[in-house]
């Protein structure tokens, strides 16, 4: 079965360019001008990705994106914003709301079917991996679960492989780069500063049951889980 690709743009020929290089990739295309067909198409028949522009009538793409991940019915479906702002604190705005990647116009249809598969890549389910216990979490990969003192904690799909890497990988140093490159893939086009944003959205999930501490800062070096 082909994987399904919602297509969510309100300017007619850019959502029939989109369609058309989605369908000569393989995947099938879904299409919606806005928020509400959207909805409607995720209910319909819930996309394998999401196709997401930033400039939407109505409802944007930025407080769609942060409904998405809301819904418990739609919160895995991962989404690439497509947008015309190229600023660094637009691109920090569209992980933030929840998108996995970020694609600025005009872009090759080549990058963009590069990142689509990418994207999907990342969240295809590991479901051969044993669980995890360390500082207290306990992660099962193939239910998708991380619970700690019982309690499930909810984490979108790159939080959740970004914790997974922490949890196998305890006590090391590892930098921006290199958690890219682990986490994300080496073939995605990524900046670094997207893995500052899933660290925040990591511990803002993990604050609650007090384990936000186990992700610790190495000023000037990166990252480190320590249970310690």
């Amino acid at each position: 079965m082909k994987a399904k690709v919602l297509i969510v743009e309100d300017e007619p020929a850019i959502q029939e360019l989109l369609a058309f290089n989605v369908m000569q990739a393989g995947f099938q295309a879904l299409r919606a001008d806005d928020a509400e067909g959207a909805w409607q198409q995720i209910r319909a028949s819930k996309p394998d990705l999401i196709l997401l522009d930033w400039m939407l009538p109505n409802t944007s793409g930025i407080v769609l994106a942060k409904q998405l991940r809301a819904d418990a019915a739609a919160k895995d479906i991962p989404i690439i914003m497509l947008t015309a702002r190229g600023e660094e604190r637009d691109k920090i705005l569209g992980l933030e709301s929840g998108a996995d990647d970020y694609i600025t116009k005009p872009f090759s249809p080549r990058e963009l079917m590069a990142r689509i598969r990418a994207v999907m890549r990342r969240h295809v389910p590991q479901l051969q991996e044993e669980s995890v216990a360390v500082g207290g979490l306990e992660l099962l990969p193939a239910a998708h679960r991380v619970s700690a003192d019982g309690k499930n904690i909810e984490l979108g799909p790159t939080e959740f492989r970004l914790l997974h890497f922490f949890m196998t990988h305890a006590e090391r140093v590892y930098s921006r780069a290199q958690l890219l490159d682990q986490v994300w893939g080496t073939q995605v086009f990524v900046e670094e500063r997207t893995v500052d944003v899933h660290i925040r959205r990591l511990r803002a999930a993990l604050e609650p049951l007090g384990k936000d501490g186990l992700i610790q800062t190495v000023r000037g070096s990166g990252y480190r889980f320590s249970a310690n």
